[in-house]
């Protein structure tokens, strides 16, 4: 009996020996990553640099490159040459989604239980941080780089099943570096004139006009979405549009640019393109089911990410959709600025 709780205590104390490797080994392992990531972005700092200053148009996004560790999650930017991207350069912190526009820009990630909102300047460098509740979704600025809209998962709702995800949208003022409430909470809705006060009611999906005010948003209640057009200053909002999610407004304000439910159970959404000024829907050359918030690469052309690379797809319904560039996600387009304070 003795030599077995001899053995016993031998075996546990290797247990947590073990266990105590194993987790300075994952530090390290952490560690060194980390390291390596820095690196990678302070010797593409000249390149990124002038890039950013350049004047010229550029994108914005994650690099997802698996078979480069120490730039995965990476904000990232590539120059533009007629609507086309040149080399990925590693050029800002590590986000779940990013945006950009005006010289400033958004970076979400999860922070334990939390989403962390990092608020860059226009050398993609963080100058101020929050937290909100929830995981990262979608991140949107104003052309003018006054508002941000982020969206996050959160769970906790009343109306919601144990453990089921319900939406967050909110409104960030970027000059104050703070959010100035959520749709749900600090914004009242209307829909044919009535207030819309449903208990099951989510928001997400949120883009900005040129004007410094308006913005649209998704707003859903049981299996229906609708888009809604606001006033930031107001802090009312209106349903314009039934079946949209995740809107993106066209640089020209003209078209929305979104997901459209086509089938439930499952839901298969088809990227199209509205009109607001004729309600006239245009499916894109897109036929799979994508979840992603479409953005505009220009007047003509829209981009989204399947997880692995980002696509291009012509605005008026024609052609096919093409590779844009691989292995990114979350793109945003700053065009014909040079992004200097």
């Amino acid at each position: 009996m003795r030599s077995r709780a001899l053995a016993f205590g031998a075996l546990a104390v290797a247990c947590v020996i073990a266990a105590v490797v194993a987790a300075v080994v994952a530090i390290s392992g952490a560690r060194n990553d980390e390291q390596a990531s820095e690196k990678a972005v302070a010797q593409a700092r000249p390149q990124a640099a002038e890039i950013l200053s350049s004047g010229k148009p550029f994108a914005v996004f994650r690099s997802v490159d698996k078979g480069h560790t120490e730039t995965f999650g990476r904000l990232s930017i590539a120059e533009l040459q007629d609507g086309k991207p040149g080399a990925i350069v590693p050029a800002g912190p590590s986000c779940a989604r990013v945006a950009f526009g005006a010289g400033k820009g958004i970076c979400l990630d999860l922070l334990g239980t939390q989403m962390d909102v990092r608020l860059l300047d226009a050398q993609l460098k963080p100058v101020t941080n929050f937290t909100l509740a929830g995981i990262p979704s979608r991140a949107r600025l104003s052309p003018d780089g006054r508002w941000g809209g982020v969206t996050a998962f959160v769970v906790g709702h009343a109306y919601a099943a144990p453990g089921q995800f319900s939406t967050v949208a909110t409104i960030i003022d970027m000059k104050s570096g703070k959010p100035i409430g959520d749709l749900e909470r600090d914004f009242t809705v209307t829909k044919d004139g009535k207030v819309f006060d449903a208990r099951d009611r989510n928001y997400w999906g949120l883009t900005f006009a040129g004007d410094g005010d308006t913005f649209y948003a998704t707003l859903a209640s049981g299996p229906r979405t609708w888009l809604i057009k606001g006033s930031v200053a107001k802090r009312r909002a209106e349903t314009i549009h039934d079946n949209v999610e995740c809107p993106s407004l066209s640089p020209d304000g003209t078209r929305i640019g979104y997901k459209k439910a086509v089938s439930r159970n499952p839901t298969k959404w088809r990227f199209t393109v509205l009109d607001l000024a004729t309600g006239k829907e245009t499916p894109l050359a897109e036929t799979r089911s994508i979840d992603d918030q479409v953005a505009w690469l220009d007047n003509d052309h829209l981009l989204y990410s399947d997880g692995d690379s980002t696509w291009v797809v012509n605005a008026d319904g024609s052609g096919r959709p093409q590779v844009w560039l691989r292995s990114t996600d979350s793109p945003t387009v700053q065009e014909n600025a040079a992004a200097t304070p």
